[in-house]
């Protein structure tokens, strides 16, 4: 049985610890990590918990004790899996456009590092040669995901060394005497094709003989979690058995057994999240009838960043009549979660529910307006408890100088 909170237990963590507010469901995520590890049990796979997603170091440390590594994309996020506890050949940096700097700071805390451009893998040559391994991200020019804003591996996309430029890598790596370890490609996100991973094998798989130190092929992530009643998740099983198949058909040339990495951020931790707001007031207009919530995109970006759903539910009427609402938040901005939502019955004191919401919501939080952040809280074993305080004035003035 899927591992979710009831409607009673949303309604008693929202009035004990007020809204809105995040909640995780740590069973969820121990549900989404064992159907990784069981569908790959057998095989050369380790899975790193892509943390952007998720950052909090109590959502950090518990999927540490599952047995995931991290997988961390700015040297913040490095520092946070460090104080997690995860050790550094389980921290795996995937640097974007940064300055080179961040890496030389990734490199003294003794991290895997990836690379996504030329320039500075010229640098790092430049500064460690063979003395640390190093992995490189390309860009496959594959087109995947649920959209452009969250697909990045086309030849459009910013991400990654094209795989057309191969021989300007090369040049590099024979000029610096490079220990490239693993190379990486990200395609995007919401991928329901397993296809396209395999997609990317046949792209590294044209390359892998061209390093003699290669040791790991990394596939990044973006496994597609459900978010209608209709939706369904990436055939994980399908996808292991694909590629344990493509391995046993195209064997290393040097002779060397590859690892596969993947990245899986969404996909352990979306579905784990509850994100639960009261209405303010419902406005009937000729065009609409409006459920205004104590929240805005300052607090969930997505429906309003890039179109995402999240399925909406009012648990403090579950059983009421339906009616067609628009949610919107209270911010001074459009801020529409839904237009024209079948709701049951929304009366202003009502908790509203937006499932998936683990995933890139409160990570992407902000105080727009000046609204204060959301708390945030953990159950385990049936027990909620806080790990992430709401904001209070105080917090609005934080590292602010006053001169005037």
């Amino acid at each position: 049985m899927s591992a979710v909170l009831s409607r009673e237990n949303l309604i008693r963590i929202a009035q004990e610890f007020g809204t809105p507010l995040y909640v995780y469901h740590a069973e969820k995520i121990k549900e989404q990590y064992e159907k990784l590890s069981s569908a790959f049990e057998g095989t050369n796979t380790v899975f790193f918990y892509a943390c952007k997603a998720l950052t909090n170091v109590n959502i950090l440390r518990y999927i540490k004790s599952l047995g995931a590594n991290v997988d961390c994309s700015s040297v913040n996020e490095v520092k946070l899996a460090l104080h997690a506890g995860f050790p550094p050949q389980r921290i795996l940096y995937t640097s974007n456009g940064i300055a080179f700097d961040e890496i030389e700071e990734a490199q003294n805390l003794g991290v895997i590092i990836n690379i996504d451009s030329l320039s500075n893998l010229e640098k790092f040559g430049q500064k460690f040669g063979h003395s640390y391994p190093v992995g490189i991200r390309l860009r496959p020019n594959i087109m995947a995901g649920g959209n452009l804003k969250i697909s990045t591996g086309h030849d459009k996309s910013k991400f990654g060394v094209p795989v057309d430029q191969i021989h300007l890598i090369l040049d590099i790596v024979k000029k610096y005497n490079l220990r490239i370890s693993d190379l990486h490609i990200h395609t995007g996100s919401e991928i329901k094709d397993v296809s396209v991973f395999l997609k990317g094998i046949e792209v590294l798989f044209d390359l892998v003989h061209h390093f003699k130190d290669l040791e790991f092929i990394d596939l990044g992530g973006g496994f597609k979690v459900p978010h209608k009643q209709d939706d369904v998740e990436t055939d994980i099983h399908s996808l292991a058995k694909k590629i344990k198949q493509a391995f046993a058909a195209h064997p290393n040339a040097a002779g060397k057994t590859l690892q596969v990495w993947f990245e899986p951020g969404k996909f352990l931790v979306s579905e784990c999240g509850y994100f639960i707001t009261r209405v303010n007031v419902i406005k009937e207009t000729a065009g609409a009838c409006f459920v205004s919530v104590d929240s805005g995109f300052n607090h969930l970006i997505r429906p309003m960043f890039y179109d995402a759903y999240h399925h909406i539910e009012n648990v403090s009427n579950p059983h009421g009549p339906e009616k067609k609402y628009s949610v919107v938040g209270n911010i001074c901005e459009t801020d529409t979660f839904a237009w024209d939502r079948m709701l049951k019955e929304v009366r202003e004191g009502d908790y509203l529910v937006f499932y998936n919401a683990g995933a890139y919501g409160f990570e992407m939080s902000s105080n727009f307006n000046s609204r204060f952040k959301p708390a945030e809280v953990f159950v385990k074993d049936g027990n909620a408890q806080i790990i992430r305080k709401r904001d209070v004035f105080e917090d609005l003035l934080r590292n602010q100088i006053e001169v005037i």
